[in-house]
């Protein structure tokens, strides 16, 4: 299929970042201040240019693949949103060969169970990327929404469009159970942070850090997209300069 790109800038250890729905410019806003200590390695999952196009359609275990050679030079590990599920399959395989793992907002309702709000979102989630731009309009604008995308109540922008369609027909997060219990056996140091704009994320989040013996921080102010918020890039490095040795 062809190897997927990685971007790197900055200079220092190696921070292997992994985007979800968004592309990574998107996604990792707010971190560029880290380049002048830490080397960027930004990744563009299947479908998000200049990386080939999925076989057919977003696929978490395909991604898993992808990043398990990146894996190699032990880096430092940060993931958002459906890119956590693909890192954390990647991990639970080879958990000796990352130095530390910070996840973001992730899509993982089982760790919540009976939860409406958490059952919600997951039940929104699974109709927009089993329906696309069909899924129920109403529907469609509450996630996109609680995503991040900037929606209003007119026509959907171009690039919310593109950004529909590209997920159109993904693996259903529903369907991922990545070996938590092998991550934490490891030992591998991990932070779960999250926004502060969801309760569902906020559960989510609370829940994987009690199975992994995490760290656990809030940063609001900046919505699903986290790493953009006041005072998560310094809470960022000092995890990073905390598991360095």
């Amino acid at each position: 299929m062809g190897e997927i790109v990685v971007v790197r800038e900055g200079a220092g250890p190696e921070v292997l970042l992994v985007h979800g729905g968004a592309g990574p410019r998107t996604t990792w806003g707010g971190l560029e201040p880290l380049a002048r200590r830490w080397t960027l390695a930004r990744v563009h999952r299947r479908g998000y240019r200049p990386s080939p196009p999925p076989q057919s359609g977003q696929d978490f275990e395909t991604d898993a693949r992808d990043l398990a050679p990146l894996l190699a030079g032990r880096p430092h590990v940060v993931a958002h949103s459906y890119g956590v599920l693909a890192t954390l399959l990647a991990v639970a395989a080879a958990p000796g060969d990352v130095r530390s793992l910070t996840v973001i907002e992730p899509p993982l309702a089982y760790l919540v169970p009976g939860d409406p709000d958490v059952a919600r979102l997951d039940r929104i989630g699974d109709e927009v990327l089993t329906y696309g731009m069909d899924a129920d309009p109403a529907v469609l604008r509450e996630f996109l929404r609680i995503a991040g995308a900037a929606v209003g109540e007119g026509p959907l922008p171009e690039g919310v469009v593109a950004g529909v369609r590209r997920a159109h027909g993904a693996r259903l997060p529903s369907l991922a159970r990545p070996r938590l219990d092998l991550i934490r056996a490891a030992g591998v140091p991990v932070l779960v942070a999250s926004g502060g704009h969801a309760a569902a994320h906020e559960r989510v989040g609370d829940a994987l850090a009690e199975a992994l013996g995490a760290q656990r921080t809030v940063h609001p102010g900046a919505g699903h997209f986290v790493a953009r918020a006041p005072g998560f890039a310094g809470r960022l490095e000092s995890f990073l300069r905390e598991h360095s040795g």
